[in-house]
């Protein structure tokens, strides 16, 4: 086997890649808005019996395999597909229980599911679980973490941190995961930033390159350390309403919130801090890291695509042949 196909079925985004073995080169790859959501409300409209799921879901992954294999011209017969995020849920393509807190942090004892190839699927098919404390879940996280976890001294304490819609702090010791929380970060800006009136307040800048976004970014991690959140996210109206800032330069809610997710460093310590995301929320993450923590310990950066990746690629060896 030369390649496989990586799958991230996310809730609301589908992202299909041919990975090349060995090096697990990119070569091609296919996203669109058919993410897990979309697809049980496809299914649900189609009213058929349960045992006829499966082969929907499948079906929409066949479409998006002929697609990406028209666009790239390579042959991918028999090459298996490993599918990490939202497939083993209770909306996705197979119901597939979660491991249970603490876990490898290699990823060696998740729940998986094998589907043999069959004639109108000419793919095998793992699919891979998420895992949960007793109040507490991650999928696809768990994933990431086995492609860039890496083994230290067993008495230390190591972080990894998935900003997302759903942030995802991953504690790790004695080379197991042992803890999580969840943050929704992500969620509340949205919710906030276009279905409340601070949405008047707020329009897409062009990051913290600008000196005058950064200020309001900084100023919003600083002040929620000292106030309280419900108060200081009505002075991103004010700020607008005042004339402090323009709409595109009113980065103070999203320094609220980052800044506000990751204050609980400072009350627990670590010896290794890993952000696991990609180029567009690295220097917000990295920005309100050195302000919390006066950057010590450093903050390692590992590129959430290539975690996945890399976790599917160790699972994958494990399960079968390559």
């Amino acid at each position: 086997m030369d390649k496989f196909l990586s799958c991230d079925w996310g809730t609301s985004l589908f992202r299909l890649k041919v990975v090349k073995i060995p090096g697990l080169e990119i070569i091609a790859e296919e996203n669109s808005d058919e993410g897990i959501a979309k697809t049980f409300e496809l299914w649900k409209q189609t009213r058929q019996a349960e045992e006829f799921r499966m082969s929907f879901y499948i079906d929409i992954l066949q479409q998006n395999i002929k697609a990406l294999q028209k666009k790239s011209d390579i042959s991918l017969d028999r090459s298996p597909v490993i599918i990490s995020g939202m497939a083993s849920s209770t909306m996705g393509l197979i119901n597939l229980p979660y491991k249970e807190f603490s876990f490898s942090a290699d990823g060696s004892d998740l729940n998986t599911k094998i589907i043999e190839a069959d004639n109108d699927f000419k793919h095998k098919i793992i699919i891979i679980s998420g895992a949960k404390t007793t109040d507490d879940a991650v999928r696809g996280e768990e994933t990431q973490l086995a492609g860039c976890y890496r083994d230290i001294a067993e008495e230390k304490k190591q972080l990894f941190i998935f900003p997302g819609t759903h942030s995802k702090h991953v504690v790790v010791k004695g080379k197991k995961a042992v803890a999580i929380n969840t943050y929704m970060t992500g969620e509340f800006f949205e919710l906030l930033s276009k279905k409340s009136i601070l949405s008047v307040s707020l329009e897409e800048g062009n990051g913290l390159q600008s000196e005058k976004n950064l200020q309001s970014f900084q100023k919003g991690i600083n002040d929620c350390l000292r106030s309280n959140l419900l108060h200081t996210s009505f002075i991103v109206r004010t700020n607008h309403l005042f004339g402090k800032l323009s709409k595109r330069e009113n980065y103070y809610l999203s320094g609220l919130l980052i800044g506000t997710e990751m204050k609980e460093l400072n009350d627990d310590y670590y010896s290794d801090i890993t952000l696991v995301s990609n180029a567009g929320l690295n220097s917000y993450y990295e920005t309100a890291f050195k302000i919390l923590t006066g950057d010590e310990p450093m903050l390692k950066i590992q590129n959430a695509d290539r975690a996945t990746i890399a976790g599917q690629f160790k699972i994958l060896s494990r399960l079968i042949r390559v």
